[in-house]
């Protein structure tokens, strides 16, 4: 396998993991419904959108730790 074709794989495969996780964000966000956050002076609506990054974030996290454990 040439070094693009490796190159090219990989970086489809992170972009599995950074979609599978931004999914599972949605589908918890879609779940739970509305959150927010209390905090002492108030609370914070908190929206799909930021449920989704933090569910990238996971999916990515999870790559790592996958590449890690593999290499």
């Amino acid at each position: 396998m040439s070094k693009y074709k490796k190159i090219k794989s990989g970086v489809k495969e992170v972009a599995g993991f950074a979609a599978g996780g931004g999914a599972v964000g949605l589908g918890i966000a879609a779940h739970v419904g509305r959150m927010g956050l209390a905090v002492a002076g108030g609370g914070v609506g908190i929206g799909a959108a930021p449920v989704a990054a933090a569910g990238v974030v996971v999916g990515l996290a999870t790559y790592g730790l996958k590449r890690a454990f593999k290499d």
